[in-house]
């Protein structure tokens, strides 16, 4: 009788315990679990810890609450502008209600993945190239909406969704970069346009000021040939403007007037005095051709009188 009761006991502790493993389910935090008693959903999803469940009555399924990070193929299209394109894309998601996500679609992820496709197709039509390009976040904000209405009837909601990458055909690409070059280009004109006339506003006033010291040129003249002379493996070349030129073609005229005026005073101050008229009356004559003194000279003494 006793090992009857002991058999007993035994075979219903190793029923209990086969019980008990196969009712035992543990539930992660980041986890629900929704019950299928009979094919029909129990009225309460389980929360994250240790459950029980009837064996081979009820069917645990878990759902993970995480947000799943979803890349989405590239899908070819074409733009608003006619422009052949391809896009792809990346979706962020998460479960919200583990029971709609069980009972209310097959596959969600595959259903989000499917329609994430369509969304971005559809987008793709929609946008011209500039704004696949520039435009992103709109269009990010358009895509979130597209797939966000329908998810919501899943128990999904999609938290984000970013275009990744837009590849463009190659004929596209040197067009786009004949443009840029282009634009580059005229940029660059327009700036060096716009410094050489601020350079011209200021060598005038340069001008202007140099206008009033004709010195003024020439030292600058001289400062510009030190500048050059300091690269050794440079020719000098010195050149020489017009109006230093007139500046020493005035100088060299006013130094020709100072001397030819200086020469006509001195010639001026050497001119000797004018001669003495001479009698040349013909009793003057005659006593000169005889010898004889001139009345005035007879009164005067003789050499040997004189002490």
């Amino acid at each position: 009788m006793v090992e009857e009761l002991v058999t007993s006991a035994v075979a219903l502790a190793s029923v209990g315990a086969v019980y008990l493993v196969a009712a035992a389910r543990v539930v992660k935090q980041y986890e629900r679990g929704v019950v299928l008693r009979l094919g029909r959903l129990a009225s309460e999803v389980r929360e994250p810890g240790f459950t029980m469940i009837v064996p081979f009555i009820d069917r645990l399924r878990k759902v993970n609450m995480q947000i799943v990070t979803m890349p989405v193929p590239a899908q070819e299209g074409i733009t608003r502008d006619n422009v052949t394109v391809r896009v792809d894309a990346v979706v962020y998601f998460k479960v919200v209600d583990a029971a709609d996500a069980v009972i209310r679609v097959e596959d969600y992820r595959f259903a989000v993945s499917q329609m994430a496709q369509t969304s971005l197709r559809s987008i793709i039509g929609k946008s011209e190239l500039d704004d696949l390009l520039s435009n992103r976040e709109k269009l990010n904000q358009g895509l979130e909406l597209m797939m966000d209405s329908p998810a919501i009837g899943w128990g999904v909601t999609v938290d984000r969704v970013e275009i990744k990458d837009v590849s463009l055909p190659e004929t596209m690409k040197r067009s786009m970069a004949r443009q840029a070059e282009a634009t580059r280009d005229r940029r660059a004109r327009v700036i060096n346009a716009d410094a050489e006339l601020q350079a011209s506003k200021k060598l005038a006033e340069a001008a202007a000021a140099m206008s009033g010291q004709p010195a003024a040129l020439q030292l600058r003249l001289l400062q510009t040939v030190v500048a050059v002379a300091a690269e050794k493996n440079s020719t000098l070349v010195l050149p020489f403007p017009v109006e230093l030129l007139r500046f020493l073609e005035r100088s060299g005229l006013q130094a020709q007037a100072e001397t030819a005026a200086a020469e006509a005073e001195r010639g001026r101050a050497r001119q000797p005095a004018a001669p003495e008229v001479s009698d040349t009356s013909p009793a003057a004559v005659e006593r000169e051709a005889e010898g004889e003194l001139p009345p005035e000279l007879e009164d005067l003494p003789e050499a040997e009188d004189l002490p």
